[in-house]
């Protein structure tokens, strides 16, 4: 859904969680994988087949 462009708060809309739960995946995400901004995250999920 990061991919798509949905924010924190649409995310946690659709799965039914906290925008604080959302933000802190996508936190605990970027700080494992550690791309330098959201685009980036998106070509590591794009190239590893994670998003079409």
């Amino acid at each position: 859904m990061l991919a798509e462009g949905k924010t924190n708060k649409e995310i946690a809309v659709v799965l039914n969680l906290s925008v604080y739960t959302v933000d802190a995946g996508r936190g605990r995400i970027m700080e494992k994988l550690n791309p330098h901004s959201i685009n980036e995250l998106v070509r590591i999920a794009v190239r590893n087949g994670l998003v079409d």
